[in-house]
């Protein structure tokens, strides 16, 4: 049996530049409790240059899985690259569902409106049957 999951986070700046890095403090929020659940988590950047750590010390390879221990965690995501970032983090369960955030940051440098975005936008996707 499984339960539906959901990954909050706190506010995360919109902006960042080039070697600075941004902490991205994160929950596991269950809906329920099964004994034998485990929380596995990956990410894939698909616009800029960077790398994501986690708490533990922890650097991702972008797409491989890693074994999430605590349902409070930080992520660190520093930028290599003057361009804009994007990237997704993943929290999968062994169950097959998953919730999904997705995480912009752009140059400092670069001129703006002065709109702030929200984000991380997350989506549970639960197992299909």
């Amino acid at each position: 049996q499984s339960y539906p999951f959901t990954v909050e986070t706190m506010p995360v700046p919109n902006k960042v530049t080039k070697g600075q890095t941004v902490e991205i403090r994160c929950e596991l929020k269950k809906t329920g409790d099964f004994a034998n659940t485990l929380y596995t988590i990956r990410y894939f950047q698909f616009e800029g240059e960077g790398t994501l750590k986690m708490d533990n010390g922890i650097t991702f390879l972008p797409n491989d899985r890693y074994l999430l221990e605590n349902e409070k965690f930080r992520l660190y995501y520093t930028a290599q690259g003057d361009e804009a970032h994007n990237f997704i983090v993943v929290v999968e369960d062994n169950f097959g569902n998953s919730y999904e955030l997705e995480f912009d940051f752009n140059n400092r440098n670069v001129k703006d409106d002065g709109v702030i975005t929200v984000v991380p936008i997350g989506n549970f996707k639960p197992l299909t049957r």
